[in-house]
């Protein structure tokens, strides 16, 4: 992460509370929803300046918006915030994601900090750099990589959390099990989500993707390997998002983007039946299966034409070279992808 800080653990918030105390420091806001202004900014606020102050937006992913991100600029301006404002993101994958990026540009750029509530958050969406909101339905279609000053991580934030919502962070694990850690995936495949202290969790996740980011800041190359379950996984969010009622959790979508993608692994030879077969059962055991009907396949599909890591009308994929190991920049076709979620739709 360059020169800012990462911690994890009940040291992470006490660190915030002395970066925030700095002389530079001119205003503190903190961008929250609805649900971690009401359940974690309690945690947070005795380690905050007094004269800080707090803007709660809505819930959900429908709200990473343009729309959502003039609400935080108009906020900043009306304030007079200078360049030596600090904006404090407290939130899940929407809250950081859309905060970073609403501090990445206003001004040309505010220090921000990232205090993630959510388990996706704590593993994946706050570490990394990348900041960015939905645009057309299309997931993150616009953002910027941006280091934040500081990412703390606070595990007890995960007790407010409900089982739906921890398991869909869950899947941010396992793909970085099936990247890059293959003992880690045999032990765990066997247990199961039983997790009695996620701190160990956590900072072994972290860690897997410092290095990959590291390697590749800028996602030119290595780091692609992280979008694994995600060509598929985001096109099937991005439809469901635009069908009332039907909305996923975006680590729902991305179990079932692995499921179809470790089968178009299969299918191109570098993964073998036995571990197709253990990769689908553990996931199996844990998520429910997303429904949708054969018709929709190839309008679902049709959405990964607007993935980013396509070049030009190929569309990118990343796919399992085994348990353990990733191969990016895969070239797949929409037959192929409309195959998977077939395939899927019939387990």
């Amino acid at each position: 992460m360059s020169d800012s800080q990462l911690l994890i653990g009940p040291e992470s918030l006490p660190a915030l509370a002395e970066l925030l105390r700095r002389p530079a420091v001119s205003q503190v806001l903190v961008v929250a929803d609805a649900n971690t202004a009401r359940l974690c900014y309690p945690l947070l606020k005795p380690h905050l300046p007094e004269n800080h102050e707090l803007l709660e937006l809505p819930a959900g992913e429908e709200y990473k918006t343009l729309a959502t991100c003039e609400t935080v600029w108009s906020h900043l301006t009306e304030r007079h915030a200078d360049r030596f404002a600090v904006v404090v993101n407290l939130g899940g994958g929407v809250v950081t994601d859309l905060g970073g990026f609403c501090a990445a540009v206003y001004k040309r750029g505010l220090r921000f900090v990232q205090v993630p509530t959510t388990l996706l958050a704590q593993v994946d969406a706050s570490v990394g750099g990348k900041t960015g909101i939905d645009f057309l339905g299309f997931k993150n279609q616009l953002g910027v990589f941006q280091e934040p000053a500081g990412v703390f991580i606070e595990p007890a934030f995960l007790a407010t959390l409900d089982p739906r919502q921890l398991k869909s962070g869950y899947a941010e694990v396992v793909k970085h099990w099936l990247i890059a850690d293959a003992a880690a995936f045999e032990t765990q495949r066997h247990q199961g989500l039983f997790v009695e202290d996620w701190t160990p969790v956590i900072r072994e996740s972290v860690a897997t993707k410092q290095r990959i980011v590291a390697a590749d800041p800028l996602e030119s190359g290595l780091r692609k390997v992280l979008n694994f379950g995600h060509t598929v996984g985001h096109a099937l969010e991005s439809y469901l998002l635009l069908q009332p009622g039907r909305e996923v959790l975006h680590g729902e979508a991305i179990a079932a983007g692995m499921v179809c993608e470790s089968w178009i692994s299969h299918q191109k030879g570098l993964l073998s039946d036995l571990e197709l077969d253990r990769i689908e059962t553990f996931l199996f055991s844990i998520y429910d299966k997303i429904q949708f009907v054969t018709l929709e396949t190839d309008a679902i599909a049709e959405l990964a034409l607007q993935d980013k890591k396509n070049s030009g009308t190929t569309i990118n994929c990343t796919l399992l070279e085994g348990i353990g190991r990733a191969r990016y920049d895969q070239p797949v076709t929409l037959a192929e992808l409309a195959d998977s979620l077939r395939y899927y739709h019939r387990l």
